[in-house]
């Protein structure tokens, strides 16, 4: 008796898109009509403050942006395009140069980890941490929690 075997092998396309960009958000940027959310990662959002250890507040969703704006600067952005999220906006990995964003996003304290999604910037993030870089200089909450909290309210 003869078996017949077939093996499907599913190729993995990624799609590469680069160009000049606008930063939406310490997660988010825009090249050409896409709209790309850095994948793996999870800045404070645009509305969300943190808290500096002499107790003050300072804006930090808007900082992220604003740092992930000056990295950039006026530099083309490359990105790996690897999926759709819930929302139709594409998931990405992005450069400039060789940098990769994503992990400088959370490596400087920036973002945390999306761990739900991906375990790839743990170590960026412990980094982040243990030397108290931006969001972790103090006390601030998880953006997917703050996210969580605020459609509560709503």
């Amino acid at each position: 008796m003869m078996i017949n075997v077939l093996t499907y092998v599913a190729a993995v396309t990624m799609t590469l898109l680069q160009g000049a960009q606008t930063v939406t958000d310490g997660d988010t940027i825009r090249i050409g009509e896409t709209r790309i959310r850095l994948e793996g990662i999870d800045a404070p959002e645009m509305s969300q403050t943190c808290k500096r250890p002499d107790g003050s507040i300072w804006r930090c969703g808007q900082q992220a942006k604003i740092a992930l704006m000056q990295k950039i600067g006026a530099q083309p952005v490359r990105c790996k395009i690897s999926g759709t999220d819930r929302y139709k906006r594409s998931l990405g990995t992005c450069y400039v140069g060789k940098l990769n964003l994503n992990q400088w996003m959370v490596r400087s304290g920036w973002a945390v980890s999306y761990r739900r999604y991906s375990k790839a910037y743990v170590a960026d993030e412990q980094m982040a941490r243990a030397q108290k870089l931006n969001i972790w200089s103090g006390e601030f909450q998880v953006p997917d929690e703050f996210r969580a909290r605020k459609r509560h309210r709503q």
